[in-house]
């Protein structure tokens, strides 16, 4: 199953993405990680992992990734990739391993003035939609801050979406309106609260849909210290299994 993980910035996608990949694969599951925010570079280290090469530079960058996607539209898609594409297929220099999980970063932002995103976005909605999963195998996506990526059709090859919301009022906003872009494109999305207390969990439980809350994550100090000095969250936390226990029962129906 492919899962992508958005919410605003700071909100905490990364975290909930690298303790929810470990989780699975303590379940048996081999994890594949996709790191799509072009301008964090943390999520390798809540991993425990380096940061492996940018998956743009095997089609030439960022610039020649927009150039081969123009050239190959047929039928209305871009695709550079075959159909029944496997995470065993990319070439193991774009790829970091630990055990059963694995992460491939699409792209990241690194010089003044090189441009936007766009390429990165484009590349990994081409790579989503082509990537075969077997019954063992979970994809995980970790998106930028907002919902640039939902214009850039990213969510198109994805099964399951998930918001995390954090206690801001910029987060409840945020998730009316990827609500109402998910129920246009008939994506199932479900909520994650996260770095609540008892009293934030209650706000956010009143503002959103509860029927989409599947998990609690209360903030957590050893998150934000392993965060701060770029070290693994490799221990469990409360409401990461929760949320396992929802996507392998959804992954079972």
């Amino acid at each position: 199953m492919k899962i992508l993980i958005c919410g605003k910035g700071g909100c905490g996608k990364s975290s909930v993405t690298a303790l929810l990949a470990g989780e699975l694969e303590k379940r048996g599951y081999k994890v594949i990680v996709v790191d799509n925010d072009e301008s964090n570079f943390g999520l390798h280290s809540q991993l425990g992992m380096g940061l492996p090469k940018d998956f743009a530079l095997h089609f030439g960058g960022k610039r020649m990734v927009a150039e081969k996607l123009l050239a190959s539209k047929k039928g209305g898609r871009f695709s550079v990739f075959r159909e029944g594409l496997r995470a065993s297929d990319i070439p193991k220099d774009y790829m970091s391993k630990k055990g059963g999980i694995s992460l491939l970063a699409i792209g990241k932002i690194r010089d003044f003035g090189e441009g936007c995103a766009c390429p990165f976005n484009a590349l990994s909605a081409d790579f989503l939609r082509m990537l075969t999963l077997s019954k063992d195998e979970f994809a995980l996506v970790d998106t930028d801050a907002g919902i640039e990526h939902f214009g850039r059709g990213v969510e198109a090859g994805c099964d399951l979406l998930l918001m995390v919301i954090d206690p801001s009022r910029e987060s409840i906003r945020l998730a009316e309106k990827v609500n109402k872009i998910a129920e246009n494109v008939s994506k199932p999305l479900y909520y994650v609260l996260n770095k609540t207390d008892e009293e934030t969990a209650r706000v956010l439980l009143d503002s959103v849909d509860q029927s989409k809350v599947i998990s609690v994550i209360p903030a957590d100090k050893k998150v934000f210290r392993n965060c701060l000095v770029g070290e693994a969250l490799d221990f469990e936390l409360k409401g990461i299994r929760e949320l396992a226990d929802f996507l392998e029962s959804w992954e079972n129906e």
